[in-house]
């Protein structure tokens, strides 16, 4: 559904409650076995039999929102309350106070056995959600030990990355649970409404005054409305959706949201996807045989499609079912080849990375590994004993790299997604120059583990898609915390920042663009296509602000300027560069060389640390929004589009030069995203990338959106 698209409850309390579908998430409160049904932690509440069993009544009404929710494209989340087995996030008030009370009918308290298991104890059979609102899956659970779902939980973070605005509350109980997460997402700036049909209580006084409480005083903390307008409103807007997508052709692979739409009207099967899938990959090879290290013969791929279909025949689909994709050959699959395109340094791998794993797990169908600049050192795509893969517009010009092969495979339309790695811009600069979005989430919260690793401390693995859309729903499947990988962020450490119900485009957002001297190394027509982008944010509701620029530019020069590049050393090896330095890529070995003869001194490298800590302070100062801090920082994705031949000619230099504006993101702990701008007059595409501080990736890709809306509607136009 369209994010323009607008929903409303004409007969909300205090008035009709507007909502747009695209940013509107459905959540349901504890509607658990140990609330509902009969021998659990909410009868023993309720006290009441009778009163406890008319509670259910709201299932029937609430199944039916759910299904339609889904079917309209709503986000649904769902929530259970309980604690962990040994009861640590337990507070003693609250495991006591009712049990304690002298006159009170609470025989039993959390934690004790009853006949559903122990209550309110996760992993019990009473703390899981009933069959009739069964989570699908994708559908995010959240497990939280209060009555709010805030403490211990990354239900904010879940809200903000998926640029959710407006949220409608069901389940029980409406007087505890419920109204307490709807007061808790009012504070953070969430739009509220509780579907009053389809929410219940122990105690009905308290649940009207409860919802009485909620739109009282105009709307102190939100609204009340109702199922019927949500359900009429709902037919409405579906009357008004076009009919489904035909299927594809064997020349057109499909979005996937087309995929996904297709695979569930039954217009499409994933097998007749796959065999498109060959048929281009094999067409594509005339036009640039440098795009892939390794690829799965079709029989094998075609088999594991064939069991993904039979295990979800009449089942809900995961969020990736049948959608194919592809890896940068530095990241593992079992018993497949990696070789990071050295083939001194190849292995076959034992285990499957855990980023991967979760695409897997969520119906993707792996097709095989792709190209890049030799163990992920540079950002030409002209570093690969494979080959060198040229740009899909011009045969001319450079793919850009680390993850050459990763952008070209998405651009030329071979699959749809991939995944790549992004240390010093690899994920972004070829985006850009193929035209595609490149998004580098905030480092650490996507696992590294099952990865050849560039440098340990900036390596993040990077999503390349045809749209922002695209990329933000392979994020929602592998932004997952990984507790085994080292380099991993707690969720809870993330920053997080309040809600504008109004979008970025009428709430607006601040951002800033590098100083003149920066730009400069931008050849003329990029500068000029750059100032047109600037103009474009600025229309889409962004004010342009002053910012002091210096520690970015800092922590670039600092990446190779620096005795950081000592770490590449280390990440891959110090015999094994000395053992096989011979034999790797005449650009790779010189960069190598040039480390290991440095004649660096220890203090240097603490030194530089101290450094690298007092930029990434300045920097996610600037946008920390609640001290005067920008939204966004706008830049270039790449200075200028070299031909190959210019590259090899200056292999060194200007691949540094490419990275003038990626180099300090990980460095500072920045999160970025490519997308593109404009055409040259050659018709080669123009990136920018929107850069955040530590944990906004929501926000920026919020902002993305609205500048890739505004340039797909000035394309049209």
């Amino acid at each position: 559904m369209s994010s323009s698209t607008k929903m409303s409850l004409p007969n909300a309390r205090p008035y009709g409650f507007t909502f747009p579908p695209a940013t509107t998430a459905l959540i349901i409160i504890d509607m658990q076995r140990d609330f509902v049904d009969p021998n659990g932690f909410g009868s023993i509440q309720c006290g009441n039999p009778e009163i406890f069993s008319a509670v259910r009544n709201i299932v029937p009404t609430l199944q039916k929102v759910l299904e339609v929710a889904r079917s309209i494209g709503l986000r649904v989340i769902h929530t259970r309350e309980g604690h962990r087995p040994d009861l640590s996030d337990l507070p003693p008030s609250k495991k006591v106070r009712q049990v304690n009370a002298p006159h009170g009918h609470h025989t039993m308290g959390i934690g004790d056995q009853g006949p559903m298991g122990r209550l309110l104890v996760r992993g019990e059979w009473g703390h899981d959600i009933i069959d009739e609102l069964r989570q699908l899956p994708g559908e995010p659970v959240i497990d939280k030990p209060g009555k709010g779902s805030y403490w211990g939980t990354d239900l904010h973070r879940i809200l903000l990355a998926r640029g959710i605005t407006h949220i409608l509350f069901s389940g029980v109980t409406t007087e505890c649970c419920v109204t307490t997460t709807l007061r808790e997402c009012n504070d953070r700036g969430f739009e509220c409404c509780i579907l009053s049909d389809c929410t219940g209580g122990f105690d009905q006084q308290m649940v009207t005054t409860s919802m009485d409480i909620i739109c009282g005083q105009d709307g102190l903390f939100g609204y009340v409305g109702n199922s019927i307008d949500f359900l009429s409103q709902a037919a409405k807007s579906q009357a008004l959706t076009p009919p489904s997508t035909p299927p594809a052709t064997e020349d057109t692979l499909q979005s996937i949201p087309q995929l996904q739409k297709g695979y569930k009207s039954g217009l499409l099967d994933p097998e007749f996807v796959v065999s498109s899938v060959f048929e281009r990959i094999e067409r594509y090879k005339n036009v640039d045989s440098a795009v892939w290290i390794s690829i799965e013969s079709k029989e094998t791929v075609l088999k594991s499609t064939k069991a993904l279909s039979d295990k979800y025949a009449g089942k809900p689909l995961p969020s990736l079912y049948g959608v194919p994709f592809a890896l940068k050959d530095n990241i593992d699959v079992e018993g497949a080849v990696t070789t990071a395109t050295c083939e001194t340094f190849a292995y076959v791998a034992n285990t499957t990375a855990l980023a991967v794993q979760l695409l897997l797990d969520a119906g993707a169908i792996y097709i095989g590994k792709l190209n890049m600049d030799q163990l992920a050192t540079g950002l030409s795509g002209c570093r690969s004993p494979y080959g060198t893969p040229h740009s899909v517009h011009s045969k001319d010009h450079i793919s850009g790299g680390s993850s050459s092969g990763s952008a070209v495979a998405v651009a030329a339309g071979l699959v749809s997604f991939t995944l790549g790695t992004d240390t010093a811009g690899s994920g972004r600069v070829p985006a850009a120059l193929n035209g595609i979005v490149g998004f580098k989430p905030t480092k650490g919260t996507i696992s590294a583990r099952g990865t050849v690793p560039a440098c340990k401390s900036l390596d993040t693995l990077s999503v390349m898609a045809p749209t922002l859309a695209e990329a933000r729903e392979v994020w929602y499947v592998i932004d997952s915390h990984d507790a085994l990988d080292p380099f991993a962020k707690s969720p809870l450490s993330l920053s997080l920042w309040k809600s504008d119900f109004r979008g970025p485009r009428e709430g607006g957002f601040t951002f800033a663009i590098p100083p003149p001297s920066a730009l400069s190394t931008c050849s003329k027509e990029y500068q000029t296509l750059f100032d047109s982008s600037v103009q474009r944010l600025r229309s889409c509701g962004g004010r342009l602000v002053e910012i002091d620029y210096t520690p970015f530019a800092l922590a670039s020069d600092l990446l190779y300027n620096a005795s950081l590049v000592q770490e590449r050393i280390a990440s891959i090896g110090h015999e094994f560069l000395l053992a096989n330095l011979e034999s790797l890529h005449p650009t790779t070995k010189s960069l190598f060389l040039a480390a290991l003869e440095s004649d660096l001194k220890p203090w240097q490298v603490f030194q530089d640390q101290a450094f690298q800590t007092q930029y990434t302070m300045q920097a996610q100062r600037t946008f920390d929004i609640l001290k005067g801090g920008i939204d966004a920082l706008l830049v270039p994705s790449t200075p200028c589009h070299p031909t190959i031949q210019e590259m090899e000619s200056d292999p060194l230099d200007l691949n540094a030069k490419m990275g003038t504006f990626t180099h300090a993101g990980n460095v500072v702990d920045l999160c970025g995203v490519s997308v593109n701008a404009a055409w040259t007059e050659a018709g080669l595409p123009f990136g920018v990338t929107f850069l955040g501080g530590s944990g906004y990736d929501g926000r920026i890709l919020d902002i993305a959106t609205v500048f890739e809306q505004a340039v797909k509607s000035t394309a049209k136009s």
